[in-house]
């Protein structure tokens, strides 16, 4: 990405996450193992299967360069392409949008600009300084691993997932909740931490949506 294009699009995303936020941790609950319970296979194939859905909820980012939290007025999820719905929820600027899939975003802003990249994390490394990895994120979202690379799953004495570490991302599992009738509990509230950015995503509906043909 050039210069001027990341000095073009930085104030408007600043402007959409200016409102100041902290992110409070919890402490990590004891007593975590890294021996998944006995239904954990059967859980994590129906999360993967559960590939078409849209949620909404809250966005807050803190950063060393600025911090704040945006409304995600609406996350749709169709397999692998994607669509997120954000708008400040202080300021009542226009929605902005991401759209794409693992290989490819349009980024349209409230004035109706768009811009595209065939590399999604460059474009959003490029809009806001600092790296989201999209593709992993439709799966840790589900309280899943992503396919690609290595990772470290750990359990609470109840056998719900607390911990997930993978490509450098550290993802604490705050709150679960059973949004979806006949699917195990979602994430309600997941935290993710890489050096010294901090995102934090509250879940207030989550619902499934029919597959089409």
């Amino acid at each position: 990405m050039t210069r001027w294009f990341r000095w073009l699009l930085l104030p408007l995303l600043a402007t959409l996450l200016q409102a100041c936020t902290s992110i409070a941790l919890a402490p990590l609950p004891e007593g975590m193992t890294d021996q998944p319970p006995a239904d954990w296979s059967r859980r994590a194939r129906t999360l993967g299967g559960f590939d078409h859905w849209q949620l909404s909820g809250k966005l807050a980012v803190r950063q060393p360069s600025d911090s704040g939290t945006a409304l995600i007025n609406q996350w749709r999820q169709e397999g692998e392409h994607y669509r997120l719905a954000l708008s400040s929820s202080f300021l009542g600027v226009g929605s902005t949008s991401l759209e794409g899939t693992p290989g490819f975003i349009e980024l349209t802003l409230p004035n109706g600009d768009r811009y595209q990249s065939g590399d999604p994390e460059a474009l959003v490394a490029a809009a806001t300084g600092w790296q989201l990895p999209l593709t992993s994120l439709t799966w840790w979202i589900r309280g899943l691993p992503a396919p690609e690379g290595d990772f470290q799953l750990l359990f609470d004495d109840r056998g719900q997932l607390t911990l997930l570490r993978q490509s450098g991302w550290e993802i604490r599992y705050d709150r679960w909740q059973a949004f979806v009738p006949g699917l195990p509990p979602l994430p309600a509230r997941i935290t993710a931490l890489k050096e010294d950015k901090r995102v934090r995503l509250v879940v207030a509906d989550w619902q499934a949506l029919e597959a089409t043909p």
